[in-house]
């Protein structure tokens, strides 16, 4: 059984980095070759393929995730920076396109800005609602929580309070977690201690919203100096499980590590908690994943699965941009640890959580294969190769600069998301549906990353339905050329 808690921030920030918004996307292949003949492929449908059962990461463009599967809905929320936003949906593989409920913002000046990390935990038939906010000012973060106003995760809510311990009454703090041990609540949280600016502190709670005594801190490990935050707990084999992010999150080498003790010894005796060596989950450069944490838990709608959502990057570089979330499911080792895995490719095919009522979602290559109804047709000289490797998904791509070139995915659902490459030698696209207006897209990007979100479409009458990108042969005065990549579309049915 597990219990979520998700939490960010490294100990060098960038104000507002937070996340990608949808359409952090596209790009080409560094070095681009003369452009091909023009293409045209018109596949047939891989009706066996057809994947209602499965899903694809990414399930949102912002970072700092945090989920729980309540009466029928998974509710989720990420980092945005200027408030505090929920997505609903009933399927994990929806989530992607679920409208956004706005939960919170704020109008007092000392924290309506820089709002991270916000998660949620239900005691009694109420809702708290943890989060960190400024006034502009990084050093100022301080943690905060609301109280719903009903028996929803999604509020509306109230503020309740300041949570400071008083031996930190005014200083720096991000990213709480909530611990639950023998009927009590304590406040995991990532602040200034003797150990890191941003290191693990933990204080007691005389309820949700009251801290009642001073913070310990807790000496934890991480392979890089400066940063421990983010705690989140699991709950299993007489023990609890302490996992948390280090490393700065603008680092590729961005990780989780992770401590335990008994369940029955007390969390805020330091020496209490054993420190289990070496990272737990990071980065996979043969799949295209770097910096994996800001992490949380959930379970499995049938409550007999356990799942970690998270965020990463598909670059290297050093950036706190192009953070998506994304969930897979984990096990646990004959000794009662999780055993996290490998994070997976952005874009593999994975199975719904247990008792998830599926969507019907599929994907359509754009080699032209595809796991449903349609394909991709190329019109104009476009490029076609596997140069972009783990940034790509099935490690291929098309790109073009030429203007006037198409590319025209055909598929049957309700609505369709363009996923590519953004690049510095990225220009402007055009795209339409169904052959309606254009609306102008910049592919253009500061740094290259892969499997972006370009596009995400209105939702349409369930049917045959067209998505044309047309290549306009500009570029924004950042850029170095006019390219167009594409790359997978993604198709909702529901």
């Amino acid at each position: 059984m597990l219990l979520p808690s998700p939490s960010h921030r490294p100990r060098v920030h960038v104000g507002l980095l937070v996340a990608a918004l949808l359409g952090l996307v596209v790009g080409l292949l560094p070095a681009l070759t003369a452009p091909a003949a023009a293409a045209s492929r018109s596949p047939a449908p891989r009706a066996d393929a057809a994947a209602s059962g499965t899903f694809r990461n990414p399930l949102n463009t912002g970072p700092d995730p945090y989920m729980t599967h309540w009466k029928g809905n998974y509710h989720l929320t990420t980092t945005q920076g200027d408030s505090i936003k929920m997505w609903r949906s009933p399927s994990l593989g929806t989530l992607a396109t679920a409208d956004p409920v706005t939960v919170w913002t704020d109008t007092d000046p000392s924290r309506d800005r820089n709002i991270w990390a916000p998660e949620f935990y239900r005691f009694g038939d109420r809702w708290y609602l943890y989060y960190t906010a400024d006034d502009g000012v990084d050093e100022h973060h301080r943690l905060y929580v609301l109280e719903s106003e009903r028996d929803d995760p999604a509020g509306p809510y109230h503020f309740k309070a300041k949570l400071a311990p008083p031996n930190h009454a005014d200083d720096f703090a991000i990213d709480a977690g909530i611990l639950q041990l023998g009927g009590r609540l304590y406040l995991a949280y990532s602040g200034i201690n003797q150990y890191q600016h941003n290191g693990i502190n933990i204080a007691p709670l005389s309820d949700p919203y009251t801290v009642s005594g001073d913070a310990v801190a807790i000496d934890a490990a991480g392979g890089c100096p400066e940063v421990r935050e983010g705690p989140e707990f699991l709950y299993r084999g007489g023990r609890v499980w302490m996992t948390y992010s280090t490393c700065d999150t603008g680092k590729p080498d961005y990780q989780v590590w992770m401590m335990s003790m008994p369940l029955d010894a007390d969390p805020l005796v330091p020496g209490n908690w054993h420190q289990h060596q070496g990272a737990v989950f990071s980065r996979a450069d043969d799949r295209g994943v770097f910096g994996p944490g800001h992490h949380a838990f959930f379970t499995s709608p049938d409550g007999t699965e356990d799942w970690i959502v998270y965020h990463a990057k598909s670059t290297s570089a050093y950036t706190y941009t192009n953070r998506t979330t994304r969930a897979q499911k984990f096990t646990w080792r004959a000794d009662g640890s999780p055993d996290f895995g490998r994070p997976l490719a952005t874009g593999a095919t994975q199975n719904l959580p247990s008792g998830d009522p599926g969507t019907g979602n599929y994907w359509i290559n754009d080699d032209g294969r595809a796991a449903g109804p349609g394909g991709v047709t190329y019109t104009g000289a476009w490029n076609s190769g596997t140069g972009c490797a783990t940034q790509c998904f099935w490690g291929d791509d098309h790109w073009s600069d030429r203007a006037g070139a198409t590319a025209t995915f055909s598929f049957t659902g309700t609505r369709i998301v363009l996923l590519s490459v953004k690049d510095t030698g990225n220009g402007y696209a055009a795209v339409s549906v169904d052959g309606g207006p254009e609306r102008r897209l910049d592919f253009h990007g500061p740094i290259r990353v892969g499997e972006a979100v370009q596009y995400v479409s209105p939702r349409l009458a369930y049917g045959d339905h067209t998505l044309r990108i047309r290549v306009t042969g500009e570029h924004n005065s950042q850029s170095g050329a006019s390219f167009v990549s594409v790359d997978r579309a993604e198709v909702y049915v529901n």
